[in-house]
């Protein structure tokens, strides 16, 4: 579904140049998920950034498979791609229900009646059904990550990239948000997700690690 070929990103800092992707190579098939793991500053959400469209790579190129409608991730449609940030970017005037719809809303082509269904077994299965009518601010900051993932999950989409997708869940939450993941993949999605989570990775079909820039294998 993806490739990426000797991608490399630079930015400025003061009089220094900072090279946060190095020649990366890497590949992404429908149906898998990969974990990208590393230590703070190695490369993984800018790597992420790239993917999603909201970076530029510098050198490489990010080719997509033929079958789908763009080139460049920042095209894709919202059933072909999802989000979850770290930063999580739930709208704060809607409600945590009104956020996890959002994607059909300006999507467009959903069935309101498939829509406002799908809207409710994700808000169920991710614990948020009696914080529907709630504003994220008035809801725990795990609860608003698991928001986040109901959203990224709500179209179906083809690819999702999540950035430290459990952060701030706990043991059992982490679990459950893992799993939605690796059922989104099982239905022919490609889900690439940078984490510190080991139980993360029980769920990974394969584990990519990141330094300096660079990707390599994960750890044994």
């Amino acid at each position: 579904m993806l490739e990426l070929r000797a991608v490399g990103k630079r930015y400025r800092r003061g009089s220094e140049t900072v090279h946060a992707l190095r020649g990366v190579d890497f590949q992404l098939a429908a149906g898998e998920v990969v974990a990208l793991v590393g230590p703070s500053g190695s490369g993984k959400t800018t790597l992420l950034g790239v993917v999603c469209g909201w970076e530029r790579p510098d050198d490489g190129e990010v080719a997509w498979s033929p079958s789908l409608p763009a080139a460049d991730g920042a095209a894709l449609g919202w059933g072909d791609l999802a989000i979850v940030p770290q930063a999580l970017g739930l709208i704060e005037e809607l409600t945590v229900a009104e956020n996890v719809a959002l994607p059909a809303r300006l999507d467009g082509r959903r069935d309101p009646a498939g829509a406002a269904a799908r809207t409710a077994y994700l808000l169920e299965r991710f614990g948020l059904a009696h914080l529907a009518g709630r504003l994220p601010a008035e809801t725990s900051l795990g609860e608003q990550q698991r928001a986040a993932v109901a959203r990224a999950l709500l179209l179906e989409p083809r690819l999702i990239v999540a950035d430290e997708p459990s952060a701030h869940q706990d043991a059992g939450w982490a679990g459950v948000v893992f799993a939605a993941l690796r059922e989104a993949a099982g239905a022919g999605a490609a889900c690439l997700m940078a984490t510190h989570d080991p139980e993360g990775l029980a769920f990974a079909d394969r584990v990519a690690g990141m330094a300096d820039g660079a990707l390599g294998p994960g750890p044994a």
